[in-house]
């Protein structure tokens, strides 16, 4: 048995807009990790760096420009590197619908529970950061 987290809004702002957001590594350090670096293609490596000790890699799994992208992790934690996140974007008559999964957890344990909450911030620092172009300090983020 695997779990996931599931998370659905809309961000108004355009699809192409919201994919730079979620791909490029100029954006993503804007609303996620500290540093980051990688190309929206599949099969490329992407590295996520919140600190010396959590410096992360993902494989790119699957991504259509402006509508998909979605990472495996590849170099993590026990409990990250079994799992997929991804995001999936639809035009709506208010922007873009953004569905955003993390699927494949070992375990519903704290740390699932605690990146379940994590990534309900985070995504609306994104949402915050895509509307209102607020970056909230690296420090201050989930």
């Amino acid at each position: 048995m695997s779990y996931s987290i599931f998370h659905s809004f809309t961000i108004k702002a355009e699809k192409s807009e919201v994919f730079k957001a979620v791909s490029d590594p100029n954006h993503l350090i804007n609303w996620w990790p500290l540093k980051c670096s990688g190309n929206p293609k599949v099969g490329e490596l992407y590295n996520f760096n919140f600190t010396d000790k959590y410096d992360w890699y993902s494989k790119v799994e699957r991504c259509k420009e402006n509508e998909s992208i979605h990472f495996k992790m590849t170099e993590s934690d026990d409990d990250w590197n079994p799992t997929t996140f991804g995001f999936d974007l639809a035009t709506t008559n208010d922007g873009t619908k953004l569905e955003f999964s993390h699927v494949n957890w070992p375990e519903c344990n704290a740390h699932f529970k605690h990146s379940s909450f994590c990534w309900a911030l985070l995504l609306n620092g994104l949402k915050n950061y895509l509307e209102k172009g607020i970056i909230i300090p690296f420090e201050e983020r989930a």
